[in-house]
């Protein structure tokens, strides 16, 4: 996947990107900023520092849960935007999961500290962020991009940005609390899972790349 045969495998940063597709497939989108998936992307963090300040201060929950859900919307949409149009970006393919991360943590310190879920969801979820800072700086350091986001990060990301609109819900009174509870229970329990198993995947995925380089330079 990422050897070379000749003694300059080290140095072959080029040849070892286009022998690697799923290394490479972000390097080879267009080098642009001023998309319309950029800007849903960019949108989505400027709500980031709303949310948590409706959500701790005047605790605003039912404005909180307006923000959540268009952050979610926009997830959804600067994707199929993307498609549609065939924005694709550089920029875009490592704004849109640094907005997605960055909600997930936030969402998860803010509701912890309403105590709305346990602070060792928080600890696990976080702990996997911090691992994955981790690998980050071992692909940088071997010369490689970060890898692309893998479909089952995707699927606990989705699961997840709408669990936690229906966590807030659930911890309400009345029937609809009642109602939302499972569901947002469910939801966090299988996203938080696939979540793990994603940042699993990944860190596999680093360790292999960085085994199969350290074999090339010994060949």
């Amino acid at each position: 996947m990422t050897s070379s045969n000749g003694p300059s495998a080290p140095t072959a940063v080029p040849r070892r990107r286009r022998s690697t597709p799923a290394v490479g497939d972000r390097e080879d989108l267009p080098d642009r900023i001023w998309t319309v998936p950029n800007a849903l992307s960019v949108l989505r963090l400027l709500g980031v520092p709303l949310f948590l300040w409706l959500l701790l201060g005047p605790e605003e929950d039912g404005w909180a849960l307006v923000v959540l859900m268009v952050s979610g919307f926009t997830d959804w949409a600067d994707g199929k935007i993307a498609r549609w149009l065939d924005q694709g970006s550089r920029l875009g393919a490592l704004l849109d999961p640094a907005a997605d991360r960055l909600y997930i943590v936030c969402t998860l310190v803010a509701l912890a500290l309403r105590e709305v879920v346990p602070v060792w969801l928080v600890a696990v979820l976080v702990g996997r962020e911090l691992v994955l800072g981790v690998m980050l700086l071992v692909l940088r350091a071997h010369g490689y991009p970060p890898l692309q986001v893998h479909y089952l990060g995707k699927a606990a990301t989705f699961l997840l940005l709408y669990a936690f609109p229906l966590l807030l819900l659930a911890d309400g009174e009345g029937a609809l609390s009642t109602v939302a509870a499972p569901f947002a229970w469910a939801l966090t329990i299988w996203g938080a899972a696939l979540y793990l198993v994603a940042g699993a995947f990944y860190v596999v995925q680093v360790v292999g790349l960085v085994a199969r380089d350290r074999a090339a330079s010994r060949s």
